[in-house]
């Protein structure tokens, strides 16, 4: 670490309530995991070696689209679960993201190596791997195609093939550019994360304008664009230039975040920290020479000169999902293409015979690596049950936990479920809304090694 980055992290509000050695004592005792990755409540510490279970034998014909969070830990389970299926495994990407990194590498905090693996270094034994991309899913016939043309038929289909990054519905957006003339995008992708990191930087060392925003569609880890706005007004303000500094964030609705409670807290501290909201703004154009970003807004359309600017660009499904027939015909999820499933189940409602898990469900929350420890076991236990001849009552609530950063040393650790509950994993230990040190630990240095073991169905 630099001396400018050892300053930028030392921080006077580092032993806040709880104290460190409390901290220390807490997760030493109940599982950091449990918490970052989901006690859904419970305060239940994570598992770290694979339960014993009576394996079901079966020759049944398993295709998993997708080796992300999703379709890695769905792998484990199901190698854990059945004897003698075939399973297979479709993904083109060698390379596994750990994608909660991607703001801790853009915030300096991390080395760009940190969220990059391999894909095969998490796969089961007796896993088949196509390393091809999915072309098209035809689930009439029961059957998935390559991009060159290879047919693998299914009797069962899990579907996590993540979401698209669709950087080209900003007109005028560079993908190339992302790291130059003061324009940053954590979601690309690691080495994208680290070249934003270098443009905040020098923002923070000269001031000027800076634009946040989030897309006006369903996105993973929502939480992200926030504590990414927090973050650099906390730099900013380490190194002295926090009065040379606009910070301006554009939010796509009349909300900071879904969930109410969590919303107001947000706009407490954006306001305590002279952070400009602005809302029903969407980024539809961005002029990278000029550095000039175009917001549509409810009467018209409104142009921001940046120094910097975080763009985060619309998610929908994956094409051989958004134009299949898997997708939503009709309601707030069909436009952008997410999967028909049963928000409890995850079973899709039309073809029983294929499951969604991860950020391709079309369900109210869900888009984190949290919703995926809980949405796996779930959709894996209803397909058992029905090669058992039974039925299963595992239900997913929506779970969803958002560590969210709110200056360099301290977060939140925000967790809630489908109806906007909040759902603490150590109430009465760690208070949801209150920016804590021990919330920053378990987002620094506890998620991945939880994160790790729910790909191997450890957690």
């Amino acid at each position: 670490m630099t001396d400018q980055k050892e300053k930028d992290v030392q921080s006077p509000e580092a032993a806040h309530n709880p104290s460190r050695r409390d901290a220390l004592r807490y997760l030493g005792a109940a599982g950091a995991g449990s918490v970052v990755l989901g006690a859904a409540g419970t305060g239940a510490t994570v598992l770290l070696s694979k339960p014993s279970v009576k394996k079901v034998k079966t020759s049944v014909n398993i295709v998993i689209a997708g080796a992300g969070a999703a379709g890695l830990a769905t792998a484990s389970r199901l190698a854990d679960r059945l004897e003698g299926a075939k399973i297979t495994i479709i993904d083109a990407r060698k390379e596994h993201y750990y994608q909660p990194g991607f703001t801790l590498v853009a915030a300096g905090i991390k080395p760009g190596d940190y969220p990059v693996s391999k894909t095969k270094d998490y796969l089961p034994k007796g896993i088949d791997l196509i390393e091809e991309r999915v072309a098209e899913i035809d689930p009439d016939a029961n059957k998935v195609v390559t991009e060159s043309g290879k047919t693998v038929a299914y009797d069962y289909l899990f579907v996590a093939m993540g979401l698209k990054l669709d950087y080209a519905a900003i007109e005028g957006m560079d993908e190339s550019l992302i790291g130059q003339n003061g324009m940053g995008s954590i979601y690309h992708g690691p080495e994208s994360a680290k070249r934003t990191w270098e443009q905040m930087s020098k923002f923070a060392d000269n001031g000027g304008v800076g634009i946040f925003h989030r897309p006006n569609t369903e996105m993973k880890c929502a939480g992200a664009p926030l504590k990414y706005t927090f973050i650099t007004e906390d730099y900013l303000t380490r190194r002295g230039n926090r009065s040379k500094a606009e910070i301006i964030y554009n939010s796509n609705n009349k909300a900071l975040f879904s969930v109410p409670i969590v919303s107001e807290k947000v706009r407490m501290l954006f306001e305590e920290r002279d952070i400009h909201i602005n809302h029903d703004r969407d980024l539809i154009a961005i002029d990278p020479g000029k550095r000039i970003a175009t917001f549509a807004k409810p009467e018209g359309t409104e142009e921001y000169q940046y120094d910097f600017i975080n763009v985060i660009p619309p998610m929908r499904a994956p094409d051989p999902v958004r134009y299949s027939p898997l997708a939503w015909k009709d309601g707030i999820w069909a436009f952008d293409g997410w999967m028909e499933v049963e928000k409890s189940t995850l079973r899709h409602v039309r073809y029983r015979n294929v499951f969604g898990v991860g950020d391709i469900a079309g369900v109210p929350k869900g888009k984190t690596a949290a919703s995926v420890k809980w949405q796996v076991p779930v959709a894996v236990d209803h397909l058992v049950a029905e090669l058992e001849g039974k039925t299963s009552d595992a239900h997913y609530d929506g779970y969803t936990s958002c560590p969210m950063i709110t200056r360099l040393g301290q977060a939140m650790l925000v967790e809630f479920d489908y109806h906007n509950n909040l759902t603490p994993s150590f109430p009465g230990i760690i208070a949801p809304l209150e920016e804590l040190w021990i919330s920053w630990v378990m987002k620094t240095m506890a998620l991945k090694p939880t994160y790790i073991s729910m790909l191997r169905g450890r957690a």
